[in-house]
């Protein structure tokens, strides 16, 4: 049995119950994965359930026809394809290469909804030109691990169980099988940088070095076991900095060293899916620790706010200035017990004004609800997230004072004040939701009274 054979026997035999969704693209690579397994399953040497994925991306001229030749190579080996046409759009400062890479994966994702092994084609000459993409960007040990043969991907497991063959021993079986495929004419293209190391940097190493694929391999793989160790210590440092899902002690990450902070700081924001900050917006947070505890500093990265307020570093999406959003509820349906939804801006969540009945009263379940008085008819009653600073009665305290003290005794974050809503009978404070009723709005009995509950959205 030849060595492509074997790898991919080796690699699937012990899981017969788990289907393989083969990526393919046509190319000689996929091509080469789509024979193999389909031989061994028709051996029945597997006896895994077998899917053919192809994603038309739209961007060749000639995409139907590769996706025509997808369909013909399957049915040629009676194995089922699911193909997906997609329509891109590329935004301002994106990469059309990693929307339309996002976007396959996304699709290979959707093929199956119960946890599969998606297989990729990719060889030890992918894994030198990643490890030396990562080499030019100035990656650190995570990038340069390059890729890794088993990782997860929602659901699935993504495996490219052949990243120890080169792309000769894929030619090489291509050619005894006498197969065909496809070349994109993007392949070619030296103005990607993958393509300019496949075709100018790498064959001039290989001359001058036979082996220098499989020692980049290795290499990529002594990054991926010093990254494991980065991670297994972040892991610690994390248990003993989190102070909750999205928070770390500043008291805590100051004990760190710059390296292990930093270490720490990486492994926080990929355990919520944030993009890497740079090392200049690394050193930014850091110096959010030493920041004063009046302060309330805020650094945007790609996808996130790392903010500092008080002895607590904050983990927060990116807000909308939401200050002109005003919603007006209608008295008449308060009155008539009518219950009203309201859908809050930025992802903040549903606001539920419901009669207090038997049931509802035993089952709502949500993260904040409250009895309040209901409104006179003809009375104006809005929500909305800005004030002019009134003075009010909570109903927990015995005197009033000015809002903006109140929610700073509550030890709100400034950037959260902002995302409140308040609710107000014509000009008079009636609530802070989420927090507290005004002591005159605040109902105890079942008559003239609704609920107010509200379930806000995680950030994260």
């Amino acid at each position: 049995m030849n060595i492509i054979e074997s790898t991919l026997l080796r690699f699937f035999k012990n899981s017969p119950e788990k289907t393989i969704i083969i990526a393919y693209s046509g190319g000689v690579d996929s091509q080469v994965l789509l024979i193999a397994l389909a031989k061994l399953k028709n051996q029945q040497q597997l006896l895994n359930n077998i899917v053919v994925c192809h994603v038309n991306h739209g961007l060749s001229p000639n995409a139907d026809a590769w996706q025509a030749f997808a369909q013909q190579q399957c049915d040629n080996v009676s194995l089922p394809l699911i193909s997906h046409k997609l329509s891109l759009t590329k935004k301002p400062q994106q990469s059309l290469e990693a929307i339309a890479r996002e976007a396959r994966y996304q699709v290979l994702i959707n093929t199956s909804e119960t946890p599969a092994f998606i297989v990729t084609g990719h060889h030890l000459n992918d894994q030198a030109e990643t490890f030396l993409l990562a080499l030019k960007r100035g990656s650190g040990l995570k990038g340069l691990s390059a890729m890794s043969t088993d990782s997860t991907l929602a659901q699935h497991r993504l495996v490219r169980p052949l990243l120890s063959v080169s792309r000769s021993d894929i030619i090489a079986y291509a050619e005894q099988q006498a197969l065909s495929w496809i070349e994109d004419e993007s392949n070619n293209d030296q103005h990607y940088d993958r393509n300019f190391l496949r075709h100018q940097i790498l064959p001039t190493l290989d001359e001058r070095w036979p082996s220098i694929n499989k020692t980049i391999s290795r290499s990529a793989q002594h990054c991926f076991e010093a990254q494991q160790l980065l991670d297994e210590l972040a892991e610690q440092d994390l248990a003993d900095c989190q102070l909750s899902a999205n928070t770390l002690a500043v008291e805590k990450l100051t004990c760190l060293s710059q390296p292990r902070l930093k270490n720490l700081l990486r492994y926080f924001l990929a355990s919520h899916n944030c993009l890497m900050p740079t090392g200049q917006q690394l050193a930014q947070i850091c110096q959010q620790l030493a920041a004063e505890t009046d302060k309330s500093p805020v650094i945007q990265l790609a996808s996130c706010c790392i903010r500092r307020f008080k002895n607590a570093l904050y983990l927060t999406s990116i807000y909308q200035d939401i200050s002109q959003w005003q919603q007006c509820i209608d008295v008449e349906d308060l009155i008539a017990d009518k219950p009203v939804t309201i859908a809050l801006p930025d992802q903040l969540g549903v606001l539920n004004l419901l009669v207090p009945t038997a049931s509802n009263n035993a089952d709502i379940e949500h993260t904040w609800q409250k009895r309040l008085k209901k409104p006179e008819l003809g009375q104006k009653v809005t929500i909305q997230f800005v004030h002019d600073n009134p003075k009010c009665l909570p109903e927990y305290r015995q005197h009033s004072r000015s809002l903006k003290k109140v929610l700073q005794e509550l030890a709100i974050p400034p950037w959260q004040r902002k995302r409140l809503p308040f609710i107000f009978y014509d000009d008079e404070l009636v609530a802070v939701v989420g927090h507290f009723v005004c002591q005159d709005y605040l109902s105890a009995g079942e008559e003239s009274t609704y609920f107010i509950t509200w379930k806000s959205e995680p950030s994260f």
